[in-house]
Formats: C-alpha cells, structure tokens, sequence
C-alpha cells in the first residue's frame, strides 16, 4: 500500500498540500497582475483583489474544512488512546479541539471577507485563526508528549514541538506590529512610514503560516497508525 493511503494518513497529506498551494497559488496570480509587491506582502493581500481573491476564498475555505477533519480525526485517536491506556485527559483532548474549530471558522472568515473591503471582520478572523491555531498547536504538543509511547515517536513529538514554538514566538509580532501600521494597504515603498514594522508583521506572519502548516505534517506518521470509520444507527418510531 502507498504510504499516504496507510491509515488516516491522507488527510494531514491532503491539509499540508492544499494550504502551501493555496498560499502560493494566490500569490503567484497577484504577483502576475501586480497587486501586490514581490518582497512579502500579507498573505491576505495576495487573496484581496479578484480574481485572485476568487482562488484564495474558494482554496482557504476547503483548506479550513481539512483542517477541521484533520483535527477531529485527531481528537478521536487521542480519545481512544486514553480509553486504552488514561495516558490524556479527556478535559484537555476536547479544550484542544474546540480551539481548533474556532481557528478554523476564523480562516473561513479570512476566506469570505477580503481586508479591503470588509477590513474588521477580516481582521477578526485574522486574529481568531492565528491565535487559537497557536493554542492549538501547543496544547497538541503536549498531549503528543503524554501519549507516549503511543502515537507519534518521540523525535517526531520534538520536532512538533518545534514548530509550536516557532508559531508562538512568531505570532507576536505578527499582531503587535501590525496594529499601529494596517492591513489594509497592498504596496509598500522601502521609504514609507512604518516601513520596517509591516515588514517584520509580514516576515512573522508567513512565519507562523508555514509553522501551521509543517505541525501538521507531523500527523503523517500518527494517522497510519489508525482508521476512522462512520456508523450509521436507524432510529426506530
């Protein structure tokens, strides 16, 4: 059998190739008509101007519900590992999952409502995705260390571990600096006002976006571990 039919293996395969696709996709398209500046612009500036906002919702928003999928397939082999072994808390399996489903709905926002024209709902959802997805990751983080020896080994629970803190540290400044300068203007000249804080608010924000997207590359070697499988129970009048 291929490696990414093993298991659930296909879904975080599927979640890692899509995103990276979905970023640089619409990057490419907006760089072509020259919306936006070749050196890092935001990545929601490469989806703000049709019809490269057209491929940027419709990729994000399947993006979103990969992840979901993604998430939920994890929440059910973390809920089976601690009905055979207690090795993880309920408690912190379903913490660990509702957060995901609030950093997903808040990419679909950033999906939906471009930052030109509907800048505080974009902005809401910008904030939304990259906190609660830095949560996300951390707390996985540690329950991948309390799973052990099932799951994931534990070089691969180091290197997750890794990407985690990348995507906190990085998620900082990605706010911070972006909150006096704006989201909102699509080109940049090295002379403007403010010039070096959107910069590092940009670097930082891809940062954390690729951060999110190698964390879950780490799941491949998890998800051959296990199949999900849906019942289906008839209700008798």
């Amino acid at each position: 059998m291929v490696w990414f039919m093993e298991g659930m293996c296909f879904l975080p395969t599927f979640l890692v190739i899509w995103s990276s696709s979905t970023f640089i996709i619409s990057y490419i398209i907006a760089l072509l008509r020259r919306d936006v500046d070749v050196v890092l612009p935001y990545i929601s500036d490469t989806g703000a101007t049709p019809p490269e906002s057209c491929v940027f919702g419709f990729m994000s928003t399947i993006t979103a519900f990969a992840a979901f999928a993604t998430m939920y397939a994890e929440y059910k082999f973390v809920e089976r590992v601690h009905e055979r072994t207690g090795a993880v808390s309920p408690c912190l399996n379903k913490a660990s999952f509702g957060i995901g489903i609030i950093s997903c709905v808040g990419m679909c926002l950033v999906a939906t409502f471009q930052e030109t024209t509907v800048t505080p709902v974009h902005d809401l959802g910008a904030l939304l995705f990259f906190l609660f997805g830095v949560i996300y990751t951390a707390i996985q983080s540690v329950i991948s260390y309390r799973a052990q020896p099932y799951g994931s080994s534990k070089c691969m629970c180091h290197v997750r571990a890794i990407f985690a803190a990348v995507a906190c540290l990085a998620v900082l400044p990605t706010i911070f600096c972006a909150i006096p300068v704006g989201t909102s203007k699509l080109h940049w000249d090295t002379n403007d006002k403010d010039y070096t804080l959107h910069l590092v608010s940009v670097v930082c924000e891809w940062i954390t976006t690729f951060s999110f997207v190698f964390f879950f590359l780490t799941y491949i070697q998890e998800f051959q571990q296990f199949t999900l499988k849906l019942t289906v129970n008839l209700i008798e009048y």
